[in-house]
């Protein structure tokens, strides 16, 4: 299926990384945040400070939950458990041994992985913390093991700002995504579909066992909410299964090579890093040892994930479970005197009226930053927000009904459909300033406590 959107707005930001690959940074610690984390509600921590574990062993479960094990990323020494209000987990700090120790898993060459039963992947899935992988529609939490998807999502390239190129990243690692395939097409009884872009010789293409779909047109024609609007619809009363390729590999690996893998290749990027470029390195590495020699100035925004989606960290933070990539861009705090006002080439908007003459180079590398150029304000209706989202929903009225709690209207107008990240680029262009994406977190939530 090709499927060619044409909705959407690409920001193309100063800093792509290079095709280049750094073999390993391997920090001193790695940290495991259980705040990544969307509807975990009774958290509950199995290790101590002091203790010793390895790639796998579970540090952590959620009650609600409990037959998905959250594991360690690396073996080490848990050297730190830092908790929040009502002593939430915040952070469990592991100090990394020089070579990582696993926990053995079973090992399956192709054929047999082929006559695995469905329990018997679920149960390994769940025992070595790989499960995490899979978030579930609507809301986008950690799948409940009792449920069963009508079908598996997957989007296989990322329209995102100056987004990691799948192709350069998973080069060589075809068949541990295969095996991947195999092993979760074994939970659902409807079909893996896989997210391609369209007219690329992506290495997906090759896989079997999948769907494949391509898709043309600007960000976010790379979400696989967007994708999945277009190939099969949610519809009240059921759920679909998404992961990344990231993920997907991790799991291939884990039934292949019997390990809990947690190592990934990154991207540092951004117009204030000096040489963008790609790293191995493990889940929840700090960002300090990325930056070092390699910033332009220091009066810089430093993001986990993409500037869309991703959140503010300093020097000490570290990369949340579902981020990719650093981001590094000049800090806006600065005032301008009616600077929206003026014309200027340098600015980007979505409304001419506001960045008069970007539109004369769309495609022209911008080093932004993250000044807001004004303050939250009335929530005015401009009728964009439909201009730059690709679905057939109205996500005006979805945020009114948010705001009203009114869960009838909010179910009528698609809430089953999206997450936070389809609704990103509607933050981007609204001249109200307000957080549309914790707006629609917050009715979610609200939905699923109802």
């Amino acid at each position: 299926m090709r499927i060619k959107l044409t909705k959407g707005f690409d920001i193309h930001l100063a800093g792509k990384a290079n095709q280049t690959l750094v073999d390993s940074i391997h920090s001193q610690t790695y940290s495991f945040k259980p705040s990544d984390f969307k509807g975990i509600q009774r958290p509950k921590v199995t290790v101590n400070e002091g203790d010793q574990v390895k790639a796998g062993t579970p540090i952590f479960f959620d009650k609600k939950n409990p037959q998905v094990m959250f594991t360690a990323p690396v073996s080490g020494e848990v050297v730190a458990i830092h908790r929040g209000p009502k002593r939430f987990p915040e952070e469990i700090k592991i100090l990394a041994d020089p070579k990582i120790e696993y926990v053995d898993f079973p090992v399956h060459s192709e054929q047999s992985l082929a006559s695995l039963s469905a329990d018997k992947v679920r149960e390994i899935l769940l025992q070595s913390g790989a499960w995490l992988n899979f978030l579930e529609r609507p809301f986008g939490i950690i799948p409940h093991p009792e449920n069963t998807p009508k079908a598996i999502f997957i989007s296989a390239y990322d329209s995102h700002p100056l987004a990691p190129d799948y192709e350069f990243v998973f080069k060589g690692e075809e068949k541990y995504l295969q095996a991947g395939i195999q092993a979760i097409a074994k939970l659902s009884p409807g079909k893996v579909h896989i997210g391609i872009k369209a007219d690329a010789n992506s290495l997906f293409k090759s896989l079997k066992g999948a769907e494949i779909h391509e898709f043309s047109g600007p960000h976010p024609s790379g979400n696989v909410g967007v994708q999945i609007h277009h190939i099969d619809p949610i519809n009240k009363g059921e759920v679909v299964w998404t992961l990344t390729p990231y993920g997907l590999r991790q799991i291939g690996y884990l039934f292949l090579e019997g390990k809990y893998d947690a190592s990934q290749i990154i991207a540092v990027v951004g117009s204030e890093v000096k040489n963008p470029q790609y790293y191995k390195t493990y889940q929840g590495v700090p960002v300090g040892g990325f930056l070092v020699n390699n910033l332009k100035n220091e009066n810089v925004r430093i993001i986990s994930g993409n500037v869309l989606t991703g959140h503010k960290i300093n020097q000490e933070g570290t990369l949340a479970y579902y981020d990719h990539m650093f981001t590094v861009i000049p800090e806006g705090n600065y005032h301008e005197f009616l600077g929206w006002i003026a014309p200027s080439a340098k600015k980007l908007s979505f409304q001419r009226a506001f960045g008069l003459l970007s539109f004369l180079s769309p495609k022209k590398e911008r080093a932004l930053d993250s000044n807001m150029h004004g303050e939250e304000r009335a929530y005015v209706q401009t009728g964009v927000f439909e201009q730059v989202l690709p679905m057939d929903i109205l996500p005006m009225y979805l945020i009114k009904a948010i705001l009203a709690r009114d869960f009838e209207a909010m179910e009528a107008l698609g809430i089953y459909e999206v997450l936070e990240e389809d609704f990103a680029l509607c933050e981007f262009i609204d001249v109200s300033k307000t957080d549309i994406q914790k707006m629609l977190r917050e009715g979610m939530n609200a939905l699923l406590e109802a």
